[in-house]
């Protein structure tokens, strides 16, 4: 970039800039496997929760099946428990009414009822565990659809059907072009006229596009080979043929006094 530096009739200190997002994401993938479906391409537009891409795993297939399988023995076994009990029930409340109750039968149907409720429970203790572990199966699966984090556009995409994609392997860049900044530079021998939340005039001037913008911050890691500091712009952005990479100018009003002193 090319600090024009300060014009003392103006009194305005003239900058460069670019524009950029400050909500660009690297999309990645938490699990290995291979690209099933890819949904989107470079350059279009997707909205937060879009699934961008699915992988295929056929290890998560098995743990899938196989949670899914002990989950179905569980409730089973539960039912079988079940079916047991009403039936004890049944036979317990016919020896109640014929005046049985202290006969033989009638408590070694009581202590076969005992077994039963302890069956019960634990075939019940066992669905619990059975469904928590299919649900955090299912999550993981869940994973093998990679969602957008935010709307935005594709602005770079590095995979394709049929790929194999490795943990935190980037896949694809998205950007978000509803909040927009512009980088600018400015010479240590001007950083004195610039604070932070300072006021500016922005142009973007090939859309011959004027607006005003705040100094968000300035970013205290000089550039050693051109002696220059970066500054961040918060600018509201109301036109939709904004884009990032856009050349920029940043105008600073300078206190006029400050600068007879320099």
């Amino acid at each position: 970039m090319i600090l024009l530096g300060v014009d003392l009739s103006a009194l305005e200190l003239k900058l460069t800039g670019t524009v950029v997002s400050y909500n660009q994401k690297m999309i990645g993938a938490r699990y290995m496997g291979y690209v099933k479906h890819i949904y989107y391409d470079v350059g279009d537009r997707v909205e937060r929760e879009d699934t961008l891409f699915e992988l295929e795993s056929a290890e998560f297939d098995i743990l899938k099946n196989q949670a899914d399988l002990a989950l179905e023995q569980a409730l089973a076994i539960v039912d079988i428990y079940r079916t047991r009990k009403r039936s004890l029930d049944r036979q317990r409340g016919l020896l109640k009414r014929k005046g049985l109750v202290n006969s033989a039968d009638f408590q070694n149907l009581d202590i076969t009822a005992d077994n039963v409720e302890a069956g019960l429970a634990s075939a019940q203790v066992l669905v619990k565990n059975a469904a928590e572990k299919a649900k955090q199966i299912s999550t993981i699966t869940g994973y093998l659809e990679v969602k957008a984090p935010n709307a935005g556009i594709i602005v770079e995409k590095s995979i394709r059907v049929g790929d194999l994609i490795a943990p935190g392997m980037l896949t694809m860049i998205l950007v978000d072009l509803d909040h927009l900044q512009i980088e600018g530079q400015v010479a240590e021998s001007d950083l004195k006229y610039v604070e932070k939340f300072q006021k500016v005039n922005v142009t973007i001037p090939s859309l011959n596009y004027k607006t005003q913008g705040i100094i968000k911050s300035i970013v205290p890691s000089a550039n050693p080979m051109a002696h220059t500091f970066k500054i961040i712009v918060n600018f509201k952005k109301t036109s939709d043929k904004i884009f990032p990479g856009m050349y920029a100018k940043i105008l600073i009003n300078v206190d006029k006094t400050r600068v007879a002193g320099r």
